[in-house]
């Protein structure tokens, strides 16, 4: 097994739950009793996975920092999955495709934050470049309070490429852009619909943004330039969650 280290409380919870890769050894520290620590361990043992009780320093020599909530787990690689994977998932889970594309957004605590905001509003699947993007990561799943173990993410050699495919598909490209036409609040997003989001200095490079259908804008007050690229993700994908499900 390719094993890495999970660390926190709902990263493991949810790598437990989700099924999606192997989990060797759930480490939880001597005084980890209670009733939600109780519900792991009884989780971790249906699935098979065996337990270790460790010293708080000894946790903190195995993590490698303090952050970990008395709670670790050897698991084996992140599952990453295809364009095809994603789109396969779009069509079987039924309704229009929703995609998130990322690009390169390199900092895991914003790959964290957006892909907790993507679970919840109903993506099928997050598409980044594999160069200068955040990888998969255990900090990343801690910032997305475990929502990155249910997502699929699928790291593409060429993100241009990846959108023609898209559109083949009959997906609408829609870049988020501070300075699009329209307002994100004035455009239609129900159709099969891929979003997407700039990394975090620079935004959208030209080139991909050639390639999106149309351009859209999270308005605002202020004298702040724009928002960061988590913000902007959450405020995109609600709306199109709002439009998609009809809610008023």
């Amino acid at each position: 097994m390719d094993a890495s280290l999970l660390w926190g409380y709902h990263p493991v919870f949810e790598a437990l739950r989700a099924g999606r890769r192997q989990i060797a050894t759930l480490f939880m520290t001597q005084d980890k009793n209670g009733p939600r620590d109780e519900a792991l361990l009884e989780l971790a043992r249906s699935r098979g996975v065996s337990v270790q009780r460790k010293s708080l320093q000894q946790m903190n020599t195995l993590v490698g920092h303090r952050r970990h909530q008395g709670i670790g787990a050897r698991v084996a690689a992140y599952p990453i999955s295809t364009l095809d994977e994603i789109m396969g998932a779009a069509r079987n889970q039924g309704g229009n495709g929703f995609v998130l594309v990322l690009d390169q957004l390199v900092d895991p605590q914003n790959l964290g934050a957006i892909v907790r905001s993507a679970q919840c509003a109903g993506i099928h699947g997050v598409v980044l470049p594999k160069d200068r993007s955040a990888p998969p990561s255990a900090a990343a799943s801690k910032a997305s309070a475990g929502a990155l173990e249910h997502m699929r993410v699928a790291y593409v050699t060429n993100l241009v490429e990846a959108l023609k495919r898209l559109k083949e598909m009959g997906f609408w490209i829609a870049g988020a852009d501070h300075r699009g036409r329209k307002t994100v609040f004035e455009s239609d997003l129900t159709g099969p619909l891929a979003i997407v989001i700039g990394g975090e200095e620079k935004g959208i490079r030209p080139l991909v943004k050639k390639h999106c259908d149309f351009i859209i804008a999270v308005p605002q007050a202020g004298p702040i330039g724009s928002l960061n690229a988590s913000a902007a993700a959450a405020v995109v994908m609600y709306e199109a969650y709002r439009q998609r499900c009809g809610k008023k």
